[in-house]
């Protein structure tokens, strides 16, 4: 399975409109490859570099498993979940200094959703129920 973006290319630059401070859009994403018998993706998108832990930007679950692209802006098909920012909606980069790395991980999942799955969790049933998954980076600097 792959996944790209066509709003940066990876290890690349997240475009500015995707940041938190200033439109907070979401970024285009789509995937293709996908593995047989799948019933929904889910989707993380985490920044490792933020706080001892990171810092996670956007959790969705339950988006169907006939969709191959989430088009930038556009609402997400599928169950935001509350992130770090409290919020169950995308929240953009927002480093306080330097250079971050923005992982957007994609799972395929044997389940339609994820039961009971809030942030705390949402990695781990990811990972139970996942049949394969697929990364794209991409970075932010403070400006």
């Amino acid at each position: 399975m792959r996944i790209w973006s066509n709003d940066f290319t990876e290890g690349q630059p997240i475009p500015d409109q995707c940041a938190f401070e200033n439109e907070n859009t979401s970024p285009h994403l789509a995937w293709d490859g996908v593995p047989a018998g799948i019933r929904s993706f889910a989707l993380i998108c985490n920044d490792p570099d933020a706080r001892k832990k990171g810092r996670l930007h956007w959790l969705v679950h339950g988006i169907p498993s006939e969709v191959r692209e989430i088009s930038s802006g556009a609402p997400v098909p599928g169950t935001e979940v509350e992130n770090d920012f409290g919020k169950a909606a995308w929240c953009g980069p927002t480093p306080r200094s330097g250079t971050h790395r923005y992982f957007f991980t994609l799972h395929a999942l044997a389940v339609a959703s994820l039961e009971g799955v809030k942030k705390t969790n949402f990695k781990k049933l990811c990972e139970k129920h996942s049949i394969d998954s697929a990364e794209t980076i991409g970075v932010f600097s403070k400006r």
